[in-house]
């Protein structure tokens, strides 16, 4: 079962004569390392499903961004002890060929899902800023869902290729490679060197533009243009200021003298004797508050996980193409087998890491480390600040601020707080960049 075909591309068979990796004490320092980040890896992610899957009093749409990262995440660390069981067995592939092709097919497959939702959270953070009225009126946690859906099934699209190729391959030392063996299927011996290069090339370069270089141009074309946007938004909202100022100056100056400072003041400044009716905010007085916590949490998070992808991916596709090059360069053959396990390892952190970085994105972590860990990231994804807003101690005390705090809600205490429930501000957007959007 374990070869199927007796052709083999002139790489893999290169591969097979070769007899690297018998260093025993460094290969036990990495199997240690390797066996602790897994199960680090394992009890994360599922502590991220069970706490943003089942704890969340109301799913968001950025609760359905980081359910569906942790849940691609949590597949790639399953496979994580396989790939530990590897290291312990000095490079030879021991557990058969149908875990063989199982751990190939979840690694690409969280690689493409990655890559695709990290760009699909990026578009959405760009229409939240550019379009906040069409995102109040169509943004939803059902279309989130539906995305996510088509991302999974994209993903399982790109993978067929490495899960059809993956084979057992027996060295000539008797350890067994677990590797793409591209000559397994519709190739003969007048085929095997073209069908080789074509099938390799096309994987190779396929995935480095469909699950790392396009999205990373999605991502960071997103950001520039929020930032573009933001600066943009923020000189008009400058200048709308300076505008109503000098209105109000030269309206005070064909007044009554001497009143200038005290009325252009009180445009900003609510005086404790001013009724509440005139601080709402209008459409040529934008409300001067700094972005919601939530919208910084969340904006954090997101650069932290894109930074965690980057770091992580890009060594293992450097020596991809380095290894497709390796045919017309044998002395680079030995650099790959090195340095590919290593640049896999990495790239395996990346899923370990994430359920970190969500955790620290979220404000004055180190307080609420103290609190229910479900608490703090409740109040990561919770629409409206949840725990971000709310100060405290424990989890329960939380909890029965929150009760009291929707039971005075239920009735607005001033028309600002109508205004607020009649035109709420999109989850993830400010009130200051919701406020300004038509400045």
């Amino acid at each position: 079962m374990a070869n199927v075909s007796q052709l083999f591309c002139p790489l893999l068979q290169m591969m097979r004569d070769h007899g690297l990796n018998n260093n025993t004490k460094a290969n036990l320092v990495v199997v240690c390392i390797h066996g602790l980040v897994s199960c680090l890896g394992i009890l994360e992610n599922a502590l991220i499903i069970w706490v943003v899957g089942f704890r969340l009093r109301q799913r968001t749409v950025a609760s359905v961004w980081v359910l569906n990262l942790a849940m691609s995440d949590f597949l790639a660390t399953l496979t994580l002890p396989l790939f530990t069981f590897y290291f312990n067995s000095v490079h030879s592939w021991e557990l058969g060929y149908p875990l063989c092709k199982a751990q190939a097919s979840i690694f690409f497959l969280n690689m493409f899902v990655s890559a695709f939702l990290l760009a699909a959270i990026s578009l959405d953070r760009l229409l939240l800023v550019l379009k906040p009225v069409w995102s109040q009126n169509h943004r939803s946690v059902a279309g989130a869902w539906k995305v996510c859906a088509l991302g999974w099934l994209w993903a399982a699209i790109n993978t067929i290729p490495y899960f059809v190729f993956r084979s057992v391959t027996e060295k000539k030392d008797g350890r067994k490679l677990c590797y793409h063996n591209f000559a397994l299927y519709l190739s003969s011996e007048a085929t095997l060197e073209t069908d080789c290069i074509v099938r390799q090339e096309a994987t190779a370069i396929s995935k480095l533009l469909l699950a790392f270089l396009f999205p990373l141009l999605v991502i960071a074309g997103s950001y520039i243009q929020i930032g573009l946007s933001l600066r943009s938004r923020d000189r008009k909202r400058k200048q709308s200021v300076s505008r109503l100022t000098d209105a109000l100056i030269v309206s005070n100056r064909d007044g009554k003298p001497g009143s200038t400072t005290t009325r252009t003041t009180n445009l900003f400044l609510k005086s404790p004797n001013t009724p509440q009716t005139e601080s709402t905010p209008s459409p040529t007085t934008p409300k001067l508050t700094n972005h919601s916590p939530l919208s910084q949490s969340f904006t954090k998070m997101v650069t932290f996980v894109i930074a965690a992808f980057v770091l992580c991916w890009a060594p293992y596709h450097i020596f991809c193409m380095i290894e497709v090059m390796a045919k017309y360069n044998t002395e680079n053959l030995q650099l790959v087998e090195v340095g590919l396990p290593i640049a896999t390892t990495i790239a395996f952190l990346n899923p370990v890491l994430n359920p970190i970085l969500y955790a620290f994105s979220c404000p004055r972590f180190c307080v609420r480390i103290r609190q229910s860990l479900g608490a703090v990231f409740d109040g990561l994804v919770e629409e409206g600040g949840g725990l971000l807003m709310v100060p405290g101690r424990t989890f329960k005390a939380h909890i029965r601020r929150r009760s009291s705090r929707d039971v005075s809600l239920g009735t607005p205490s001033s028309p600002s707080q109508l205004a607020e429930i009649q035109h709420p501000v999109p989850e993830g957007l400010s009130h200051s960049e919701y406020a300004g959007h038509g400045s």
